[in-house]
């Protein structure tokens, strides 16, 4: 096939292509030929269109900013030429046009002609626009949430602290007067007045995680070793051993993750084995494109059908007198993993205790 013969066959090809409109112009950018994309993109058929200047496809705004003799121009200066905007068709709708526009130079390197390639983007923008959209308006719904809860959580707080005081002085200055079973209504009282307000602290706690973002590398060692001292006495009372080494530094929101790893280490020693002095481990290995965490303890251990129950906001599989606390660290968790991108589980060892395993990613989201 002789290369005459071979360019035939090409300009047959691009004229039957119908997912782009591909078509050449003259130096002063009016339509020289025409194929089946650009009749199903734009509307017109080749003898209405042919002779025509590319200006009539452009809205008004574009052309108020004289945008085709712009691109053309850009075209001439650097080769070729993009843009996306709105399009204007035939009939007169619009679509989002994505354009390329191509130089063509004769054997003096002046410009003759320009190929031009165009494809309607509109699904693909308005997909984008809409979840843009979507994004936008959960934003928007989770600050005003944060901002209820902290609303109701402070008027809250103010008649909670009035039953409070009020209980704990009536069982104070009027003990003498009160027996032993209003004594014991009154503990009732204080009990779940303070129950009460650790509620709602954990609440406001949890609405605010992920409030103010900052990325930052953190070495997983040294953030780890404060939270450990800051459980230091937890950690003697109950004889826990808290083994970690070699952990890596990572990109994380470091605040959040040492909530993170504080929660996971308290409920650890918490649900403890009473035969056994806690022992947890902590490991890190990279897989993939995430860093995989291992919280291994030796403690009580969980049934399988509640390891998705685990971390729900305010969920208890124990009894108020076999383990204190409201249900809420683990939900916390949840939060601050998913906030950096990643997931968490829980499942039980083969032997004694259960590994909390959470992700999070090499590259976390920046925030928007």
């Amino acid at each position: 096939m002789d290369l005459q013969t071979k360019q035939i066959t090409l300009l047959k090809l691009i004229q039957e292509i119908q997912g782009y409109a591909i078509f050449l112009l003259d130096e002063n950018g009016n339509v020289e030929t025409w194929n089946a994309g650009a009749q199903k993109i734009k509307g017109y058929l080749a003898d209405e269109i042919i002779g025509k200047n590319i200006s009539i496809f452009y809205t008004q705004v574009d052309l108020a900013k004289n945008l085709p003799q712009t691109l053309l121009a850009e075209a001439a200066k650097n080769g070729t030429a993009y843009n996306e905007s709105w399009r204007v068709r035939k009939d007169g709708s619009t679509f989002w046009g994505a354009v390329t526009i191509m130089a063509m130079y004769n054997e003096e390197g002046k410009v003759y002609g320009f190929a031009k390639i165009t494809r309607d983007l509109t699904e693909k923008m308005l997909s984008e626009l809409t979840i843009k959209q979507h994004a936008e308006n959960l934003e928007i719904k989770n600050k005003e949430i944060e901002q209820f809860v902290y609303i109701a959580s402070h008027d809250l707080q103010e008649p909670l602290h009035t039953i409070s005081n009020f209980a704990y002085f009536l069982k104070t200055e009027y003990a003498h007067k009160l027996d032993d079973t209003a004594q014991m209504y009154l503990e009732f009282m204080l009990q779940a007045t303070g129950r009460m307000k650790g509620l709602i602290t954990n609440l406001l706690d949890y609405s605010r995680i992920g409030a103010e973002k900052t990325l930052s590398e953190v070495d997983c060692n040294l953030l780890i070793a404060g939270v450990v001292a800051n459980l230091d006495s937890t950690i003697k009372e109950n004889g826990a051993t808290i083994r970690y080494q070699n952990l890596p530094v990572i990109e994380a929101y470091e605040i959040e993750l040492a909530q993170l790893f504080q929660n996971l280490l308290s409920n650890a020693i918490k649900f403890r084995d009473k035969n056994f002095a806690p022992i947890v481990e902590i490991t890190a290995s990279k897989e993939g494109n995430d860093w995989r965490f291992n919280v291994i303890d030796n403690g009580i251990g969980i049934n399988p059908k509640f390891a998705e129950k685990v971390f729900l906001i305010f969920q208890r599989l124990h009894g108020r007198n076999d383990y204190e606390g409201n249900g809420i660290g683990l939900a916390h968790c949840k939060k601050i993993v998913e906030l950096h991108g990643g997931k968490i589980s829980v499942k039980a060892n083969p032997v004694s205790g259960c590994t909390f395993t959470f992700t999070i990613p090499l590259n976390p989201d920046k925030p928007r």
